[in-house]
């Protein structure tokens, strides 16, 4: 037995906006999109490399102020990937943190003014334990 990948369900709150923000800003892919035709909440399925998430605008579904962890080889070379690209919400910096080499958490600016929902994309490190 084994556990695959976790692909979780962020709640969002404007499909339009979470499409600029992890598509334009982030540079995930939109796998797929499921948008009612009644006008409903729409579901989003978007990847990048192994990191996949679900986006749901579904109140029911996610929950505001979730974190997700990603883990990255190479942060660095995000980091300037999306400091290239304006983004007038956000602008992360790279931590250091006593659980991980080194960190940069991402704001949702959907959700910035009422609440923090955060992504930490930690640096991997290369030992023993994994």
């Amino acid at each position: 037995m084994s556990l695959e990948a976790c692909h979780p369900a962020l709640r969002i709150f404007n499909v339009v906006r979470a499409k600029w923000c992890y598509l334009q800003w982030l540079g995930f892919h939109l796998d797929w999109e499921c948008r009612p035709e009644n006008g409903g909440p729409s579901i989003i399925k978007v990847s990048r490399d192994k990191a996949v998430l679900h986006l749901t605008e579904h109140y029911g579904e996610g929950s505001p102020c979730a974190k997700v962890f990603i883990r990255i080889d190479h942060l660095d070379e995000l980091h300037q990937e999306i400091m290239e690209r304006p983004n007038p919400f956000m602008r992360p910096g790279i931590e250091a943190a006593e659980w991980c080499e080194k960190f940069m958490t991402v704001i949702d600016p959907l959700v910035i003014v009422s609440y923090s929902w955060r992504k930490h994309l930690p640096q991997s490190t290369n030992t023993q334990s994994e």
